[in-house]
Protein backbone atom coordinates (compact mmCIF):
# COMPACT_ATOMS: atom_id res chain seq x y z
CA UNK A 1 0.00 0.00 0.00
CA UNK A 2 1.27 3.25 -0.99
CA UNK A 3 2.63 5.49 1.82
CA UNK A 4 0.28 9.14 2.40
CA UNK A 5 3.52 10.66 4.03
CA UNK A 6 4.08 13.32 1.29
CA UNK A 7 5.87 15.78 3.22
CA UNK A 8 8.59 13.26 3.63
CA UNK A 9 9.03 11.47 -0.07
CA UNK A 10 11.35 8.43 -0.29
CA UNK A 11 15.21 9.29 -1.09
CA UNK A 12 17.56 6.68 -1.90
CA UNK A 13 20.81 7.20 0.51
CA UNK A 14 22.97 7.84 -2.99
CA UNK A 15 20.37 10.48 -3.74
CA UNK A 16 20.03 12.19 -0.48
CA UNK A 17 24.25 12.83 -0.20
CA UNK A 18 24.47 14.01 -3.87
CA UNK A 19 21.18 16.54 -3.13
CA UNK A 20 23.24 17.47 0.10
CA UNK A 21 26.37 18.30 -1.87
CA UNK A 22 24.70 20.34 -4.57
CA UNK A 23 22.31 22.36 -1.30
CA UNK A 24 25.84 23.14 0.12
CA UNK A 25 27.00 24.30 -3.06
CA UNK A 26 24.31 26.64 -3.40
CA UNK A 27 24.64 28.29 0.10
CA UNK A 28 28.25 29.51 -1.35
CA UNK A 29 26.96 30.71 -4.13
CA UNK A 30 27.27 28.62 -6.80
CA UNK A 31 23.74 28.83 -8.82
CA UNK A 32 21.19 25.93 -9.62
CA UNK A 33 19.34 28.08 -12.10
CA UNK A 34 18.32 27.15 -15.13
CA UNK A 35 19.14 29.66 -18.18
CA UNK A 36 17.24 29.50 -21.42
CA UNK A 37 19.89 30.41 -23.66
CA UNK A 38 22.37 27.66 -22.14
CA UNK A 39 19.72 25.11 -22.54
CA UNK A 40 19.09 25.87 -26.66
CA UNK A 41 22.76 25.98 -27.05
CA UNK A 42 23.27 22.62 -25.27
CA UNK A 43 20.58 21.16 -27.91
CA UNK A 44 22.59 22.69 -30.83
CA UNK A 45 25.57 21.42 -29.63
CA UNK A 46 24.52 17.97 -29.18
CA UNK A 47 23.03 17.48 -32.55
CA UNK A 48 25.21 20.54 -34.51
CA UNK A 49 22.23 21.43 -35.84
CA UNK A 50 20.05 25.07 -35.45
CA UNK A 51 16.46 24.98 -36.58
CA UNK A 52 14.39 24.97 -33.84
CA UNK A 53 10.87 25.84 -36.31
CA UNK A 54 8.40 28.10 -35.11
CA UNK A 55 10.16 30.20 -32.70
CA UNK A 56 6.76 30.93 -30.72
CA UNK A 57 7.80 28.10 -28.57
CA UNK A 58 10.47 30.09 -27.16
CA UNK A 59 8.31 32.26 -24.63
CA UNK A 60 6.49 29.06 -23.62
CA UNK A 61 10.06 27.67 -22.64
CA UNK A 62 10.81 31.41 -21.14
CA UNK A 63 7.91 31.31 -18.50
CA UNK A 64 8.29 27.39 -17.75
CA UNK A 65 12.18 28.22 -16.87
CA UNK A 66 10.96 31.11 -15.03
CA UNK A 67 8.43 29.59 -12.75
CA UNK A 68 10.81 26.36 -11.90
CA UNK A 69 13.72 28.74 -11.01
CA UNK A 70 11.19 30.97 -8.82
CA UNK A 71 8.51 28.65 -7.40
CA UNK A 72 9.35 24.61 -7.71
CA UNK A 73 11.74 24.10 -5.23
CA UNK A 74 13.50 21.66 -6.85
CA UNK A 75 16.01 19.51 -5.22
CA UNK A 76 19.48 19.39 -6.72
CA UNK A 77 18.89 16.46 -8.43
CA UNK A 78 15.25 17.72 -9.59
CA UNK A 79 17.01 20.31 -11.12
CA UNK A 80 19.44 18.05 -13.48
CA UNK A 81 16.44 16.00 -13.97
CA UNK A 82 14.35 18.43 -15.74
CA UNK A 83 17.29 20.25 -17.10
CA UNK A 84 17.82 17.10 -19.37
CA UNK A 85 14.06 16.90 -20.07
CA UNK A 86 14.05 20.33 -21.43
CA UNK A 87 17.67 19.78 -23.48
CA UNK A 88 15.82 16.49 -24.64
CA UNK A 89 12.76 18.67 -26.21
CA UNK A 90 14.72 21.01 -27.86
CA UNK A 91 17.34 18.21 -29.40
CA UNK A 92 13.85 16.72 -30.59
CA UNK A 93 12.53 19.77 -32.26
CA UNK A 94 16.27 19.89 -33.33
CA UNK A 95 15.76 16.72 -35.56
CA UNK A 96 12.13 16.91 -36.65
CA UNK A 97 12.90 20.08 -38.00
CA UNK A 98 15.90 18.53 -40.06
CA UNK A 99 13.70 15.22 -40.54
CA UNK A 100 11.37 17.39 -42.52
CA UNK A 101 13.99 18.87 -44.42
CA UNK A 102 15.23 16.05 -45.70
CA UNK A 103 11.62 14.27 -45.96
CA UNK A 104 9.69 16.74 -47.49
CA UNK A 105 6.75 13.63 -48.15
CA UNK A 106 6.21 13.80 -44.27
CA UNK A 107 3.89 16.18 -44.67
CA UNK A 108 1.77 14.34 -46.63
CA UNK A 109 1.17 11.42 -44.19
CA UNK A 110 -2.56 10.78 -44.01
CA UNK A 111 -3.07 10.24 -40.08
CA UNK A 112 -6.44 8.42 -41.30
CA UNK A 113 -9.01 7.49 -38.20
CA UNK A 114 -7.44 8.73 -34.60
CA UNK A 115 -9.28 7.65 -31.09
CA UNK A 116 -8.96 9.93 -28.83
CA UNK A 117 -9.22 8.67 -25.36
CA UNK A 118 -9.34 11.56 -22.46
CA UNK A 119 -11.45 12.05 -19.05
CA UNK A 120 -10.48 13.07 -15.95
CA UNK A 121 -6.98 11.65 -14.34
CA UNK A 122 -7.64 8.17 -12.91
CA UNK A 123 -10.80 7.43 -14.98
CA UNK A 124 -9.62 4.43 -16.89
CA UNK A 125 -8.13 6.28 -19.60
CA UNK A 126 -4.84 3.98 -19.22
CA UNK A 127 -6.71 0.27 -19.46
CA UNK A 128 -8.94 1.77 -22.07
CA UNK A 129 -6.03 3.13 -24.26
CA UNK A 130 -3.95 -0.11 -23.57
CA UNK A 131 -6.87 -2.37 -24.23
CA UNK A 132 -7.57 -0.40 -27.98
CA UNK A 133 -3.53 -0.81 -28.53
CA UNK A 134 -3.25 -4.49 -28.27
CA UNK A 135 -6.13 -4.64 -31.15
CA UNK A 136 -4.53 -5.79 -34.55
CA UNK A 137 -5.26 -2.86 -36.25
CA UNK A 138 -4.80 0.26 -34.00
CA UNK A 139 -1.83 1.54 -31.94
CA UNK A 140 -0.68 4.17 -29.44
CA UNK A 141 2.27 6.49 -29.24
CA UNK A 142 4.88 4.13 -27.32
CA UNK A 143 6.41 5.02 -24.08
CA UNK A 144 10.15 4.56 -26.40
CA UNK A 145 8.63 6.77 -28.84
CA UNK A 146 7.44 9.48 -26.47
CA UNK A 147 10.77 9.81 -24.88
CA UNK A 148 12.64 9.57 -28.31
CA UNK A 149 10.10 10.42 -31.03
CA UNK A 150 13.19 10.97 -33.56
CA UNK A 151 16.23 8.67 -32.99
CA UNK A 152 19.52 9.93 -34.36
CA UNK A 153 19.87 7.20 -36.76
CA UNK A 154 16.66 6.36 -39.11
CA UNK A 155 17.19 2.71 -39.53
CA UNK A 156 14.27 1.21 -38.19
CA UNK A 157 16.19 -1.68 -36.21
CA UNK A 158 18.45 1.06 -34.40
CA UNK A 159 15.88 3.65 -33.89
CA UNK A 160 13.39 1.01 -32.11
CA UNK A 161 16.54 -0.72 -29.93
CA UNK A 162 17.58 3.29 -29.12
CA UNK A 163 13.88 3.83 -28.13
CA UNK A 164 13.72 0.33 -25.91
CA UNK A 165 16.76 1.01 -23.96
CA UNK A 166 15.09 4.35 -23.19
CA UNK A 167 12.33 3.20 -21.99
CA UNK A 168 13.50 1.00 -19.76
CA UNK A 169 16.23 3.30 -18.48
CA UNK A 170 12.72 5.48 -18.05
CA UNK A 171 11.18 3.06 -15.73
CA UNK A 172 13.93 1.62 -14.52
CA UNK A 173 14.78 5.60 -12.64
CA UNK A 174 11.09 5.93 -11.68
CA UNK A 175 11.56 2.92 -9.45
CA UNK A 176 15.10 3.66 -8.14
CA UNK A 177 13.75 7.23 -7.30
CA UNK A 178 10.40 6.49 -6.04
CA UNK A 179 9.06 3.06 -5.79
CA UNK A 180 5.87 3.65 -5.10
CA UNK A 181 4.83 5.36 -7.96
CA UNK A 182 4.79 1.90 -9.98
CA UNK A 183 1.97 1.42 -7.64
CA UNK A 184 -0.03 4.07 -8.81
CA UNK A 185 0.52 4.47 -12.51
CA UNK A 186 1.90 1.27 -14.09
CA UNK A 187 5.09 2.18 -16.36
CA UNK A 188 5.40 -0.24 -18.97
CA UNK A 189 7.92 -0.57 -22.49
CA UNK A 190 6.06 -2.50 -23.95
CA UNK A 191 3.31 -0.57 -23.40
CA UNK A 192 2.11 3.42 -24.98
CA UNK A 193 2.07 5.81 -23.12
CA UNK A 194 0.13 9.36 -22.67
CA UNK A 195 0.95 11.73 -25.83
CA UNK A 196 1.34 14.81 -23.72
CA UNK A 197 5.49 13.73 -23.82
CA UNK A 198 4.55 14.89 -27.07
CA UNK A 199 3.20 17.82 -26.10
CA UNK A 200 5.84 18.84 -23.71
CA UNK A 201 8.09 18.91 -26.95
CA UNK A 202 6.37 22.53 -27.75
CA UNK A 203 6.90 23.45 -23.76
CA UNK A 204 2.51 23.98 -23.32
CA UNK A 205 1.67 20.72 -21.52
CA UNK A 206 -0.01 20.01 -18.31
CA UNK A 207 3.29 17.83 -17.46
CA UNK A 208 4.68 20.84 -15.32
CA UNK A 209 2.39 20.93 -12.76
CA UNK A 210 1.45 17.63 -12.72
CA UNK A 211 5.33 17.19 -11.26
CA UNK A 212 6.35 20.60 -9.94
CA UNK A 213 4.92 23.83 -7.93
CA UNK A 214 4.44 26.18 -11.19
CA UNK A 215 1.81 28.63 -10.66
CA UNK A 216 2.83 31.10 -12.67
CA UNK A 217 3.52 28.82 -15.49
CA UNK A 218 -0.08 27.62 -15.01
CA UNK A 219 -1.82 30.17 -14.69
CA UNK A 220 -0.35 31.87 -18.32
CA UNK A 221 -1.23 28.32 -20.05
CA UNK A 222 -4.78 28.78 -19.50
CA UNK A 223 -4.45 32.25 -21.19
CA UNK A 224 -2.36 30.85 -24.36
CA UNK A 225 -4.12 29.66 -28.03
CA UNK A 226 -3.42 26.09 -28.00
CA UNK A 227 -4.02 25.66 -31.62
CA UNK A 228 -0.34 26.38 -32.87
CA UNK A 229 0.68 23.75 -30.46
CA UNK A 230 -1.89 21.41 -31.73
CA UNK A 231 -0.65 21.87 -35.13
CA UNK A 232 3.23 21.15 -34.09
CA UNK A 233 1.66 17.72 -31.81
CA UNK A 234 -0.14 16.99 -35.29
CA UNK A 235 3.36 17.42 -36.90
CA UNK A 236 5.12 14.64 -35.00
CA UNK A 237 2.28 12.61 -35.31
CA UNK A 238 2.74 12.42 -38.95
CA UNK A 239 6.59 12.27 -38.09
CA UNK A 240 5.71 9.17 -36.02
CA UNK A 241 3.39 7.13 -38.30
CA UNK A 242 5.70 7.89 -40.97
CA UNK A 243 8.44 5.99 -39.27
CA UNK A 244 5.91 3.01 -38.42
CA UNK A 245 2.67 2.88 -40.30
CA UNK A 246 -0.81 2.51 -38.63
CA UNK A 247 -4.29 1.81 -39.48
CA UNK A 248 -6.00 3.56 -36.52
CA UNK A 249 -4.34 5.49 -34.17
CA UNK A 250 -5.30 5.46 -30.59
CA UNK A 251 -4.12 8.73 -28.60
CA UNK A 252 -4.75 9.33 -24.61
CA UNK A 253 -4.21 12.10 -22.40
CA UNK A 254 -6.37 14.11 -19.80
CA UNK A 255 -5.39 17.41 -21.24
CA UNK A 256 -6.69 17.07 -24.30
CA UNK A 257 -9.95 17.66 -22.24
CA UNK A 258 -9.11 21.01 -20.93
CA UNK A 259 -8.25 21.88 -24.67
CA UNK A 260 -11.11 19.71 -26.47
CA UNK A 261 -12.00 22.70 -29.01
CA UNK A 262 -8.44 22.99 -30.50
CA UNK A 263 -8.62 19.35 -30.22
CA UNK A 264 -10.90 19.17 -32.49
CA UNK A 265 -10.27 21.72 -34.75
CA UNK A 266 -6.64 20.28 -35.47
CA UNK A 267 -8.52 16.46 -35.58
CA UNK A 268 -11.63 17.27 -37.32
CA UNK A 269 -12.39 13.80 -37.87
CA UNK A 270 -11.53 12.21 -34.75
CA UNK A 271 -14.06 9.91 -32.18
CA UNK A 272 -13.84 10.63 -28.81
CA UNK A 273 -13.95 8.59 -25.64
CA UNK A 274 -14.67 10.29 -22.67
CA UNK A 275 -14.53 8.34 -19.61
CA UNK A 276 -16.33 9.15 -16.31
CA UNK A 277 -15.72 7.83 -12.91
CA UNK A 278 -16.85 9.73 -9.22
CA UNK A 279 -14.94 13.07 -8.81
CA UNK A 280 -14.37 12.31 -4.90
CA UNK A 281 -12.20 9.21 -6.19
CA UNK A 282 -10.60 10.66 -9.29
CA UNK A 283 -9.52 13.93 -7.89
CA UNK A 284 -8.03 12.40 -4.68
CA UNK A 285 -6.33 10.13 -6.53
CA UNK A 286 -4.53 11.96 -8.78
CA UNK A 287 -3.69 14.18 -5.93
CA UNK A 288 -1.75 11.37 -4.66
CA UNK A 289 -0.45 10.71 -7.96
CA UNK A 290 0.92 14.37 -8.13
CA UNK A 291 2.18 14.27 -5.05
CA UNK A 292 3.93 11.55 -5.38
CA UNK A 293 5.63 12.81 -8.99
CA UNK A 294 6.76 16.12 -7.15
CA UNK A 295 8.03 14.16 -4.28
CA UNK A 296 10.96 13.04 -7.09
CA UNK A 297 11.97 17.05 -7.67
CA UNK A 298 11.62 18.39 -4.45
CA UNK A 299 12.04 17.68 -0.58
CA UNK A 300 9.06 20.27 -0.36
CA UNK A 301 5.65 19.30 -1.14
CA UNK A 302 3.04 20.75 0.03
CA UNK A 303 -0.15 18.64 -0.31
CA UNK A 304 -2.90 21.23 0.69
CA UNK A 305 -1.24 23.64 -2.48
CA UNK A 306 -1.39 20.50 -4.60
CA UNK A 307 -5.28 19.79 -3.77
CA UNK A 308 -6.49 23.22 -4.27
CA UNK A 309 -4.68 23.86 -7.47
CA UNK A 310 -5.83 20.20 -8.85
CA UNK A 311 -9.84 20.42 -7.64
CA UNK A 312 -10.00 23.63 -9.60
CA UNK A 313 -7.69 22.62 -12.56
CA UNK A 314 -9.77 19.57 -12.76
CA UNK A 315 -13.19 20.92 -12.21
CA UNK A 316 -11.77 23.76 -15.14
CA UNK A 317 -11.10 20.86 -17.58
CA UNK A 318 -15.15 19.22 -17.14
CA UNK A 319 -16.35 22.52 -17.21
CA UNK A 320 -14.74 23.57 -20.58
CA UNK A 321 -15.17 19.88 -22.27
CA UNK A 322 -19.30 20.10 -21.49
CA UNK A 323 -18.80 23.28 -22.81
CA UNK A 324 -17.49 22.31 -25.93
CA UNK A 325 -19.33 19.13 -26.51
CA UNK A 326 -22.69 20.80 -26.11
CA UNK A 327 -21.37 23.11 -29.66
CA UNK A 328 -19.90 19.90 -31.34
CA UNK A 329 -21.95 16.75 -33.35
CA UNK A 330 -22.58 14.16 -30.37
CA UNK A 331 -22.21 11.48 -32.41
CA UNK A 332 -18.28 11.85 -32.57
CA UNK A 333 -18.62 10.86 -28.87
CA UNK A 334 -18.58 7.76 -26.68
CA UNK A 335 -18.92 7.71 -22.66
CA UNK A 336 -17.52 5.21 -21.14
CA UNK A 337 -18.54 4.50 -17.91
CA UNK A 338 -15.38 3.56 -15.28
CA UNK A 339 -17.52 1.49 -13.68
CA UNK A 340 -18.42 -0.88 -16.86
CA UNK A 341 -14.91 -0.66 -18.26
CA UNK A 342 -14.34 -2.32 -14.86
CA UNK A 343 -16.97 -4.70 -15.19
CA UNK A 344 -17.33 -5.11 -19.14
CA UNK A 345 -14.08 -3.79 -20.47
CA UNK A 346 -14.81 -6.34 -24.16
CA UNK A 347 -17.82 -4.38 -24.73
CA UNK A 348 -17.16 -0.82 -24.28
CA UNK A 349 -14.29 -1.27 -26.53
CA UNK A 350 -16.41 -2.95 -29.24
CA UNK A 351 -18.75 0.20 -28.82
CA UNK A 352 -15.79 2.66 -29.04
CA UNK A 353 -14.34 0.63 -32.61
CA UNK A 354 -18.36 0.32 -34.34
CA UNK A 355 -18.10 4.57 -33.88
CA UNK A 356 -14.72 4.82 -34.53
CA UNK A 357 -14.95 2.01 -38.33
CA UNK A 358 -12.26 0.30 -36.72
CA UNK A 359 -13.29 -3.90 -36.80
CA UNK A 360 -13.71 -5.47 -33.87
CA UNK A 361 -13.65 -9.08 -35.09
CA UNK A 362 -13.07 -12.27 -33.09
CA UNK A 363 -9.14 -11.77 -33.65
CA UNK A 364 -9.61 -8.67 -31.66
CA UNK A 365 -11.63 -9.63 -29.16
CA UNK A 366 -8.84 -12.21 -28.27
CA UNK A 367 -5.95 -9.59 -28.39
CA UNK A 368 -7.83 -7.13 -25.88
CA UNK A 369 -8.73 -10.61 -23.59
CA UNK A 370 -5.08 -11.56 -23.77
CA UNK A 371 -4.12 -7.64 -22.78
CA UNK A 372 -7.21 -7.56 -19.42
CA UNK A 373 -6.08 -10.71 -18.12
CA UNK A 374 -2.29 -10.31 -18.06
CA UNK A 375 -2.92 -7.06 -16.40
CA UNK A 376 -5.72 -7.12 -13.58
CA UNK A 377 -6.41 -4.53 -11.51
CA UNK A 378 -3.63 -3.62 -8.48
CA UNK A 379 -1.33 -5.96 -10.31
CA UNK A 380 1.74 -3.92 -8.57
CA UNK A 381 0.02 -3.02 -5.43
CA UNK A 382 -3.01 -0.89 -3.31
CA UNK A 383 -2.67 2.55 -4.12
CA UNK A 384 -3.68 4.40 -0.90
CA UNK A 385 -5.19 8.31 -0.60
CA UNK A 386 -7.73 10.42 1.04
CA UNK A 387 -9.37 13.62 0.09
CA UNK A 388 -8.38 14.71 3.71
CA UNK A 389 -5.01 14.54 3.08
CA UNK A 390 -5.01 17.65 0.32
CA UNK A 391 -6.97 19.86 2.15
CA UNK A 392 -9.93 18.95 0.31
CA UNK A 393 -13.59 17.42 1.71
CA UNK A 394 -16.39 15.35 0.00
CA UNK A 395 -18.27 18.52 0.09
CA UNK A 396 -16.07 20.85 -1.40
CA UNK A 397 -15.47 18.09 -4.66
CA UNK A 398 -19.56 17.03 -4.93
CA UNK A 399 -19.94 21.03 -5.24
CA UNK A 400 -17.53 21.75 -7.61
CA UNK A 401 -18.47 18.98 -10.24
CA UNK A 402 -22.14 18.72 -9.04
CA UNK A 403 -23.41 19.52 -12.92
CA UNK A 404 -20.55 17.07 -14.22
CA UNK A 405 -21.89 14.04 -12.28
CA UNK A 406 -25.43 15.36 -12.40
CA UNK A 407 -24.96 15.54 -16.68
CA UNK A 408 -23.21 11.77 -17.20
CA UNK A 409 -25.14 10.17 -14.06
CA UNK A 410 -21.56 9.50 -12.10
CA UNK A 411 -22.70 7.51 -9.38
CA UNK A 412 -21.26 7.77 -5.88
CA UNK A 413 -18.39 5.18 -5.53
Amino acid sequence: MTSTDYAHPYRPVPIKIFNRIGGTGQRFGLSGRLEVNALLEAAQRKTGLSDFGDDRFLRALEVLVESINDEARMTPTGRLIQKSRLVGALVYRLRIEDLFRRHPEIESVDLKRIIMVTGLQRTGTTLLQRSLNALPRVRGISGGEGLVPVPASNASKASERVRRRRAVLAEKTISYLAPEFMTIHQIDPAEPEEDVLLLDLDFMSQSAEATMAVPTYSRWLEDQDHTPTYEYFRRVLKVLCWQRPTGALVLKTPQHLEYLDVFLKVFPDSTIAWTHRDPRVAVASFCSMVAHSCGIFSDDVDPTEIGRHWCYKTQRMVDLAMQVRSETDTGRFTDISYYDLISDPLTEIHRICELAGVEFNGQAESAARRYLDANPQNRFGRHNYRLADFGLSEQVVDEAFAAYRQAHAIPFE
